[in-house]
Order: C-alpha cells, then structure tokens, then sequence
C-alpha cells in the first residue's frame, strides 16, 4: 500500500449540505434558518455560556480562594531517582533532563525524600526537602543549593 492508495473508510464522508440554492433544492429561500429572530440574522447566535437571560451557571456558583501569580512550580525528583547516576557524580538540572528523569525545568528544581539513596552524590538543585537532605548527607554526598 503506498500513500497514494489511501483513502477514507466507504460511508464516512458525508458532503456538506449546499443551502441557498434556489426553492426546489428543499434548502433555499431562508437557508435552513427559518423566519427571523435572533440565529436567522447574519452575526446573531449567543456566545458561550449564555443561558437566556437567566443567571448563568457560571454567576450562580460560589467563588473561593485564589491563585498566587507568584506561586513557584518545581519539577520533582525524588532521591530514589538519583540511584541510576554513578558514585561521586555531580547531578545537575542540565544532566537530569539529559537522563530524562525530569522533562523541563519550570521554576527550578526540587528533590523530595521518597525512597532510599544508595549512591554519593553532589546534587545541585534549587530547593531540597528536610528528608532528601538528610539522606543524600547521609551516603556522604552534598546538597548544594543552586
């Protein structure tokens, strides 16, 4: 089969409905629209979310709380993800991404204590947890905030 041969599945495209084109094709005159009001007009219709004239359902709910423009997202390594590196590496954001342990960094990165480090390591991050801390001190390696 070559891209040439491809085409789409029998039956599943429908053509488009040709309105407007004179009275004996069943869809002339007002073009399937009806007489008048609101949706007969060119333009008319009513954006998202109108409901009538009623309250809308987004007015009726209660609104809590807020978000903080200023709130910083971390992408999350835990200790136990740093177990792949070799003994006395020094783990940085750059080489994270490399071994795709994290995707990108947002706002930086920060190490959470899930799980147990068998390996020494000097980690560089921009924010550590009490835990991961501790038990990346704990085989001998450092935790240097960047």
């Amino acid at each position: 089969m070559r891209l040439h041969d491809l085409s789409p599945a029998e039956g599943s495209k429908r053509k488009s409905k040709r309105v407007g084109r004179g009275m004996s094709s069943g869809h002339g005159k007002t073009s399937t629209r009806g007489h008048k009001g609101q949706n007969a007009r060119s333009g008319g219709g009513v954006r998202p979310g109108f409901e009538g004239g009623q309250m809308p359902l987004y007015r009726r709910l209660p609104k809590r709380g807020f978000t903080s423009i200023f709130k910083k997202e971390f992408a999350v390594v835990n200790v136990e993800d740093l177990n792949i590196f070799e003994e006395n590496t020094k783990v940085t954001p750059e080489l994270l991404i490399e071994k795709g342990i994290i995707k990108k960094v947002k706002d930086g990165i920060k190490i959470l204590g899930e799980g147990d480090l068998k390996v020494k390591l000097d980690v560089e991050a921009n924010a550590f947890s009490k835990s991961a801390q501790e038990k990346i001190e704990a085989v001998g390696g450092k935790a240097e905030v960047i």
